[in-house]
């Protein structure tokens, strides 16, 4: 899997062997915006196009549009599994935040990797 980056949305790039052609999904919304290009160029070019029909359409129909995801993530815990985290950061070094960031950085990828 591949990313592509557009001001701040973020598309989730494949390859589709069967139709010769990359196929491109904004991820960082809750809405689905997909795109497809033969190249990297005009790929690039449908991921622009197709988010601008997105925002239009959403301005026509009086709609919010989503907005990427903010970058900010709060959880709830045990004092205990606070502790434990806390703890394992320390052993890494790392501050909790980047600790945490980077495991679940780590597990999303792993969940998400079809071939793994």
């Amino acid at each position: 899997m591949s990313t592509m980056k557009l001001d701040d949305y973020i598309a989730r790039i494949d390859y589709d062997e069967d139709r010769e052609v990359f196929h491109g999904r904004i991820i960082n919304i809750r809405d689905v915006v997909n795109f497809y290009g033969a190249t990297p160029a005009e790929l690039k070019q449908e991921f622009r196009n197709s988010l601008e029909c997105y925002l239009e359409v959403c301005a026509e129909r009086g709609l919010e549009p989503a907005k990427p995801y903010s970058g900010r993530f709060n959880i709830r815990m045990s004092s205990e599994e606070h502790r434990l985290i806390a703890q394992a950061a320390e052993h890494h070094g790392e501050s909790l935040n980047v600790w945490a960031r980077k495991t679940l950085d780590d597990a999303a990828r792993r969940e998400l990797d079809p071939a793994g």
